[in-house]
C-alpha cells in the first residue's frame, strides 16, 4: 500500500503564489469575476423587471380583446335572432299567400 504524499506545511511558502500589492493573482481574478457576475445579475434583474412590465401590458391587451370578442359574440347572436325572426315572418307570409290560392 502506497503511503500518502506528505502535505505541505503551513510554513512552507515554496508552493504559494507570490503576493503583489497585498493580493494574489487568484484573488484578483476572483474579485473581477464576482464583479462581472454582480453586473450580470443586475442586468438580469432589469430585464426581468422589463419583462414583467411588458407581460402585464400583454395580459391587459388580452383581457381587452377577450371582452371585445365576447361583446361581438353577443351582437352577432342578437343579429342572428333578428334575421331568423325576419325569415320566419317571410315564410309565414308566403304560407298565408299559398293558402289563399
Amino acid at each position: 500500500m502506497a503511503s500518502p504524499s506528505p502535505r505541505p506545511s503551513l510554513t512552507d511558502n515554496s508552493e504559494l503564489l507570490p503576493l503583489s500589492d497585498g493580493q494574489s493573482p487568484l484573488s484578483s481574478v476572483i474579485y473581477e469575476l464576482s464583479q462581472q457576475v454582480h453586473a450580470g445579475m443586475e442586468n438580469m434583474l432589469k430585464m426581468i423587471s422589463e419583462i414583467d412590465q411588458s407581460s402585464g401590458g400583454i395580459v391587459e391587451d388580452i383581457e381587452k380583446c377577450k371582452d371585445s370578442t365576447l361583446e361581438r359574440k353577443r351582437t352577432l347572436e342578437e343579429e342572428k335572432e333578428r334575421f331568423q325572426k325576419a325569415a320566419y315572418s317571410v315564410l309565414d307570409m308566403l304560407n298565408i299567400e299559398q293558402q289563399r290560392e
